[in-house]
């Protein structure tokens, strides 16, 4: 049972400040629209489920106000993410896995920030591939392994750092479908880190030159295209391999901590100055040791960063390669664990929202906050875009 300390400033009440609402007019109107459901989240806005107490001698009211279910918003996506982590939980096999970070040099900020759709993908796409090329390879592995890919668009100060997170399992599947483990080798990572930012830096410039020569990715100035790829070329990828996890169940808590991050939590926001409309958060400063530090910008600055980070629309930003990809993945992992004599994965269970509640977050949807009896029930659902009341 899990209990929060309420924040002591939100995102929420920043976005609603009335300088900030007049500095949005120049701003791309998806990026607006993301803005506004953060703004009216969990407001009358958007609507409510209205419970009424049935003891007589109570009768209380409580009106539930409908979050705004984006998944830039701190205030939701809880319930969203436990289910996903649920369902993954049927695709991990019982083998070790392996962490690593790609990122890109920060001279490509500007051009990904003008292309974000297509370098994303390209970044997502150019890791996983660089993990596969090693893996298939039969110096390393010899098999197809399973990768979840995660791309963060963030630094800790809000900055702009498009990075994937890669969850690769400790072994793979091979041409005739069966499993094979990684061997203990040289390298702290299943790869040698070092070859593999060179194939990762090779594979992402190779698919941008072609990008570029196809107008799919355009440049400010077409003498820059040169300059900018030999900087590239000679400049050092960086690609970091964390430790490995305990097993699935330290991956299973990994995914709860960070497939679902938002740019910053509430719980990061220290204080909103109105006098001099400034906001003020924590961050951990990973050159100092992993301190904690505090960062006051102004509310402008602060909202600045924050809209860099909201992803196009609909660009999935969670993605699975190798004997995770989509077609057939129940199919192959179940022949694998049949393989490993292990019994297979037993389906998803839908659990009821009222027991999720309970279980996860210590929420009884059915207790009346004023007589504390479990005597709710819900007499009325109101959408603001429908014509009528669902009673």
């Amino acid at each position: 049972m899990t209990h929060t300390v309420p924040p002591k400033a939100t995102l929420q009440q920043v976005l609603q400040k009335k300088h900030v609402l007049q500095g949005e007019g120049m701003l791309n109107a998806d990026v607006q629209k993301v803005m506004q459901r953060i703004r009216i989240c969990r407001t009358q806005a958007l609507g409510y489920h209205l419970y009424q107490c049935q003891d007589d001698k109570c009768r209380h009211l409580k009106y539930q106000y409908h979050s705004c279910r984006d998944r830039h918003c701190p205030n939701c996506g809880a319930i969203k993410k436990q289910q996903w982590i649920e369902a993954r939980t049927q695709e991990l096999l019982p083998v070790k896995y392996y962490h690593v970070v790609f990122t890109l040099p920060h001279e490509l900020n500007s051009v990904v920030m003008g292309h974000r759709r297509v370098l994303y993908k390209l970044l997502m796409d150019a890791a996983a591939g660089t993990l596969l090329c090693f893996a298939r390879d039969p110096r390393y592995l010899g098999a197809t392994a399973g990768i979840v890919s995660v791309l963060h668009n963030w630094g800790q100060q809000l900055s702009f750092h498009p990075h994937v997170h890669c969850i690769v399992s400790g072994g793979g599947i091979t041409t005739n479908n069966e499993w094979k483990h990684a061997t203990k080798n040289q390298w702290r990572f299943l790869f040698p880190v070092k070859a593999m930012s060179q194939v990762y830096k090779a594979k992402f410039l190779q698919a941008l030159k072609k990008l570029i020569d196809s107008d799919g990715v355009r440049l400010i100035c077409e003498s820059d295209e040169k300059e900018l790829l030999n900087l590239l070329y000679n400049k050092d990828w960086i690609v970091y391999a964390k430790a490995p996890f305990g097993g699935p169940h330290a991956v299973i808590e990994y995914l709860g901590r960070y497939t679902h991050k938002v740019a910053i939590s509430n719980h990061r926001i220290v204080s909103i100055n109105d006098q001099e409309n400034t906001v003020s958060f924590t961050y951990k400063d990973y050159a100092d040791g992993g301190k904690q530090k505090q960062m006051t910008l102004s509310s402008a600055e602060f909202i600045r960063r924050f809209q860099q980070h909201i992803l196009p629309k609909r660009f999935t930003k969670i993605r699975t390669y190798g004997y995770l990809s989509n077609r057939n993945r129940h199919g192959r992992i179940n022949e694998v664990l049949t393989k490993m004599k292990l019994p297979l994965h037993k389906g998803l269970v839908k659990v009821p929202l009222e027991l999720t509640l309970i279980e996860n977050y210590g929420i009884d949807i059915r207790q009346c906050p004023c007589c504390k009896n479990k005597t709710l029930q819900l007499v009325q659902v109101y959408n603001p875009w429908k014509k009528g009341d669902d009673g």
